[in-house]
């Protein structure tokens, strides 16, 4: 990872801002993709897997500590994440056994 070396407080802020779009693209890419997996689960118990969610966040833990980052803080975000998709997939699961 290549971090810039900024030369003010602005250019920092607007490097922040292109890496804050960019999160959420890449989170909005990542609930597409979780609204897709509710076409292959059988069950809500499926949709909420513990050992899928334990894998989870042992590769994010393991990536954080490379990056040299808080594995607390990343699993924390992972989890609120995890848990309102988690939600969303058990809505299209349930619109789509509803028809």
């Amino acid at each position: 990872m290549s971090i810039k070396n900024c030369v003010s407080l602005d250019e920092v802020r607007e490097e922040i801002d292109k890496l804050d779009e960019k999160i959420v693209e890449l989170i909005a890419k990542r609930s597409h993709y979780v609204r897709q997996a509710a076409k292959f689960k059988h069950s809500i118990e499926k949709i909420k897997e513990e050992s899928r969610l334990d894998d989870i966040m042992s590769r994010v833990r393991q990536k954080a500590i490379q990056e040299n980052i808080s594995p607390n803080m990343l699993e924390d975000i992972y989890r609120l994440m995890i848990e309102e998709m988690v939600e969303t997939e058990v809505a299209e699961f349930q619109n789509r056994n509803s028809l």
